[in-house]
């Protein structure tokens, strides 16, 4: 049996963790076992955030929209402006509305009298 030598693998998987860690602090970025750790724990920041950057864009979408629909109205609020397209039937999803309520102002104002109206109507 054949003596199996590891230099080449190991030295592989080495740099490959080692070319993750560019850019990383002090020993963070050279030094293996360091740079492991390093790369493993920016791997799960990674993972979470990606979760995370959906939520606090749906925010700030949320947020635009209700800047805009207290613009436009000033009765109406972000809840009423979404409860008021939905018994309107419009389906629109916040991503756009916000892009709608930044670049085509009067589209936008069409839809906050669109819920407006609804709102009037099943008031009534």
């Amino acid at each position: 049996m054949s003596r199996v030598k590891r230099g080449v693998a190991a030295h592989a998987k080495h740099k490959k963790v080692l070319k993750r860690a560019k850019g990383f602090y002090g020993r963070r970025k050279n030094t293996i076992r360091t740079a492991k750790a390093a790369v493993d724990k920016a791997a799960q920041y990674a993972y979470r955030d990606r979760k995370a950057k959906k939520r606090s864009f749906r925010g700030l979408w949320i947020q635009r929209i209700n800047a805009a629909v207290r613009e436009v109205s000033a009765e109406l609020t972000y809840s009423r402006f979404i409860d008021g397209l939905a018994k309107a039937g419009i389906e629109v999803d916040r991503k756009v509305l916000a892009e709608l309520a930044n670049v085509e102002p009067a589209a936008f104002k069409a839809l906050v009298e669109q819920a407006e109206g609804a709102l009037a109507a099943k008031a009534a």
